[in-house]
């Protein structure tokens, strides 16, 4: 049986999981959006071709999601006793799931953003807008259902290597279920962390599902 002490490990855990989830996806998008943006702008079918900017943008993005997690994880250890100053914890493994995510998100951005009309952004061009009032007033807000969408799989993706992070000493759900549920071989442990990780992917789903629902003009 689970122990008041257990429980409360548990809880920390989970708010581990979550603090490392939520904050690496929201710098993912920090650094994944604006290079989404780029990608889309200086295509050669965007507003403002540039192909090696693209090309060397690209290549870096396909590089980096080109690596399994566990890989990069321990690849960019010296990046995140650098920027963290220790390379366990929960603070630390933040690096390394932005790190991975970032590009990720930057292919998602791109793909939604492609998505919008063309007509619409021929339209706003013909009226005389800038390249950063397009992206602002059209691109984005015409892909937010997308975006949104792309979030919510972003977020989920971030969820599921976090736990993965727990291998070497990642914190959260992760480490309990290695530490207890994996070393210890206590399978109720093992069980009720997954039980735990399905609940809160599809609390996330759920939210963003809801999200678009609101944004989405087709819905309405």
């Amino acid at each position: 049986m689970f122990t008041p002490e257990m429980l409360l490990l548990m809880g920390e855990a989970l708010l581990e999981t979550l603090f490392m989830t939520l904050v690496s996806a929201a710098l993912a998008y920090v650094l994944g959006l604006p290079l989404g943006v780029v990608l889309v702008v200086t295509d050669a079918d965007g507003v403002r071709p540039r192909a090696a900017l693209n090309r060397v943008l690209g290549t870096i993005v396909n590089a980096l999601r080109s690596v399994p997690f566990l890989i990069l994880l321990f690849t960019v250890i010296p990046v995140t006793r650098f920027i963290a100053g220790t390379t366990v914890g929960a603070g630390a493994t933040i690096v390394p799931l932005t790190i991975a995510a970032a590009p990720f998100v930057a292919r998602m951005v791109e793909g939604s953003l492609k998505e919008v009309d063309r007509g619409v952004i021929e339209a706003s061009l013909s009226m005389g807008a800038s390249v950063p009032q397009l992206v602002w007033r059209v691109l984005l807000p015409e892909a937010l259902p997308s975006l949104i969408n792309g979030a919510a799989i972003a977020t989920t993706t971030l969820l599921g290597y976090s736990a993965m992070a727990g291998i070497c000493g990642g914190g959260g759900l992760g480490a309990i279920a290695i530490n207890y549920g994996y070393y210890r071989r206590e399978t109720d442990v093992m069980l009720v962390m997954v039980v735990i990780l399905i609940l809160v992917v599809q609390a996330f789903q759920f939210i963003g599902e809801r999200a678009v629902r609101r944004v989405d003009k087709r819905i309405r």
